[in-house]
């Protein structure tokens, strides 16, 4: 059985950071990777940042919970998830990351 998945999406790189920092000090998660997406109407900010996540259930909701808590003092949150028992076949949507690692 796979980790559970968590999805956090916030306003802006700022959040996202801040947010995976709280989500990684509350709860035993990995964060799988960060993804942007540009909205097609107007936000607070430019940018949309959707954290992606990975523990068990209980830690990946505790990270979620922290993370947006963290977020929604910086910028906002746009929306959370978490899939229990993600299917085999989204797992490299999963590792879909615009964060350039060196």
């Amino acid at each position: 059985m796979s980790d559970a998945v968590g999805f956090l999406e916030v306003y802006g790189l700022t959040a996202a950071l801040v947010a995976v920092d709280a989500a990684c000090k509350a709860a035993h998660v990995t964060i799988e990777a960060l993804d942007n997406n540009r909205p097609f109407q107007p936000t607070p900010v430019p940018l949309i940042v959707l954290i992606k996540m990975r523990g068990s259930v209980e830690d990946v909701k505790a990270g979620i919970e922290a993370g947006a808590n963290a977020a929604e003092k910086v910028s906002g949150v746009i929306s959370t998830h978490v899939i229990a028992r993600p299917m085999d076949e989204i797992q490299p949507l999963l590792k879909i990351n615009c964060i350039k690692k060196k």
